[in-house]
């Protein structure tokens, strides 16, 4: 995985280099694990780290840091959700379900009798779910990208102030979903300003 960081601090999640500097328009600074994140942020002004820390969803807002490199271990760590979530789902995850916790939140074995239900024993318990049956193969029901997708397959799609708000996200981080974890998915998102002039997503059918 590569992570990209702008210059409005913008953190963003990609599979490659070479995706993330397609994907970006703005100028940005690379690195794909704790060391390079490190040594970039050994160049940086003390308070850009506090910033780019603060700006992280679901963390206790700090006025500094000792050292470049504590700050920068606390901002990877924080930051690797982003790049669990853009990973792709590994295709034989359910035929391992059984090897422990990890395998199985990979590809759950529900996951697997959606995909099968028939109209006989099965089809009482896919109309209970009717959102399951729109995930793709290889999400995990109740994941945050099968929320996401539900939320962009509306008519309208979803604003960002919206996904913000379910999601409990910063900007950066919706912008950094839609562009890693999303085309990972294997959907095509369109993004566009609604008639109120709010950036809004929508799944391309």
């Amino acid at each position: 995985m590569t992570f990209t960081i702008d210059t409005d601090n913008n953190i963003s999640v990609f599979s490659t280099q070479e995706e993330a500097a397609a994907s970006t328009t703005n100028t940005f600074e690379s690195f794909a694990n704790q060391k390079e994140l490190t040594q970039l942020a050994s160049t940086w002004p003390a308070e850009r780290l506090v910033a780019i820390w603060n700006s992280l969803p679901g963390v206790e807002p700090v006025t500094t840091f000792k050292t470049a490199k504590a700050g920068a271990a606390k901002i990877w760590g924080s930051i690797q959700g982003l790049g669990e979530a853009a990973e792709p789902a590994k295709p034989k995850a359910d035929k391992k379900a059984k090897g422990g916790a990890k395998t199985a939140k990979a590809a759950p074995a529900k996951g697997k009798a959606t995909k099968k239900a028939t109209p006989t024993k099965s089809a009482p318990k896919a109309k209970k779910s009717p959102a399951s049956e729109e995930k793709p193969k290889g999400i995990r029901g109740g994941s945050k990208t099968a929320q996401v997708v539900v939320l962009l397959q509306r008519k309208n799609g979803a604003t960002l102030p919206e996904l913000m708000e379910k999601m409990g996200w910063q900007k950066h981080t919706v912008r950094g979903f839609m562009s890693g974890a999303m085309k990972k998915a294997g959907y095509a998102v369109e993004s566009f300003k609604s008639d109120k002039g709010e950036r809004t997503y929508r799944i391309n059918e």
